[in-house]
């Protein structure tokens, strides 16, 4: 593992949370949508479980599709970083409970909006990454008809196809293809 556990499932999180409008239509569109997401990823802490806290959620989405999209221009990244984590109020403390027993970061207290704490703890992850030296890792798919969010986590960083469909293997075969019509 290159970050630690509490780290990488934030940035797997926010990735997913990204892509979930990007991809097969909106999967976030309704409360359902939301409450599978937030299992998936075991968010703890206060829910409202209205239309404005998914509007919020919807909002943090934009906010960080727009930092991962602009993640190769550093300064530009961590002065939106920095602005995630004022906005927040994030405020760091360390804890550990059944759900994930070892110790990590929490920033914002349980009873915080869902938005407020989701947006504190990705802001935190990010700004490892970034202190890590590692902020290349945040990409957009390479495929030319993919807008989907990865990020890398390969040890040399050579991943360019996201995992929501099949980019990758898609465009191996085209290549392929390309090259056997040359060829043929």
């Amino acid at each position: 593992m290159i970050f630690t556990h509490d780290t990488e499932l934030t940035l797997r999180a926010a990735c997913v949370l990204i892509n979930s409008d990007r991809v097969d239509g909106d999967e976030l569109a309704d409360l359902a949508g939301l409450e599978s997401y937030l299992g998936e990823f075991g968010w703890t802490g206060r829910r409202d479980r209205d239309d404005e806290e998914l509007a919020a959620v919807h909002r943090l989405r934009e906010r960080l599709g727009r930092l991962w999209e602009g993640a190769d221009d550093e300064e530009r990244t961590v002065n939106q970083v920095n602005a995630l984590l004022a906005d927040t109020h994030a405020s760091p403390w360390l804890t550990r409970h059944a759900e994930m027993p070892e110790w990590h970061l929490h920033l914002a207290s349980v009873r915080d909006p869902l938005a407020q704490r989701m947006g504190a703890e990705m802001a935190m992850a990010l700004a490892d990454l970034i202190r890590g030296g590692e902020l290349r890792r945040l990409k957009v798919c390479a495929a030319p008809d993919c807008t989907a969010a990865l990020f890398d986590i390969s040890r040399n960083r050579s991943k360019i196809f996201c995992d929501t469909g099949n980019c990758g293997n898609r465009q191996h075969v085209a290549a392929y293809r390309e090259r056997r019509g040359r060829d043929g």
